[in-house]
């Protein structure tokens, strides 16, 4: 990739992937674990931060992103969603949640208008799509996010599984 000198070019990108439900033991100790790699990213020259907009991890995720934001006001959070409609058996707070993600996110591309069977892994596939890095919360072999895992890696991405640091 070249120099990562954040005026001289774009920096790199990491896309985020991980479980939608996080065990209590493990959602106390992901916040933190996952700032202490997103800043080590960002000195090494990561400057957009793309999250998929699901429940769980992709929440934890973006929040974090925004939170170093403050202090990193050169990095973006850009949001890849699978559809408008995404939110719609999802409990009030989540939604909200969701919102102010969405209000407070560099930009957001919605993929389809509609819900359908796919459009989830859709999704998935462009957030590995010119990635550089992929920070993960993978411990399970099978689901969406165990594809997004599986499919960064053989594009070739640095991948960082968090569950892996625990």
């Amino acid at each position: 990739m070249g120099e990562n000198q954040h005026n001289s070019k774009v920096g790199l990108t990491v896309c985020f992937t991980g479980h939608r439900h996080v065990a209590y033991e493990e959602a106390v100790r992901l916040p933190s674990l996952l700032e202490g790699v997103l800043i080590e990213l960002v000195e090494r020259g990561a400057t957009t931060f793309r999250a998929g907009g699901a429940i769980g991890f992709d929440t934890v995720a973006a929040l974090k992103v925004l939170e170093l934001r403050e202090r990193y006001p050169h990095i973006r959070l850009e949001l890849i969603l699978p559809c408008r409609n995404q939110t719609e058996y999802w409990e009030e707070t989540a939604v909200r949640t969701y919102q102010y993600i969405l209000k407070q996110a560099d930009s957001h591309r919605f993929l389809f208008d509609a819900y359908f069977d796919g459009c989830m892994l859709e999704r998935d596939r462009r957030l590995v799509e010119g990635s550089d890095i992929c920070v993960a919360y993978c411990n399970r072999s099978r689901g969406g996010t165990a594809y997004t895992f599986t499919r960064a890696i053989r594009a070739g991405l640095e991948v960082i599984n968090l569950n892996d640091l625990m």
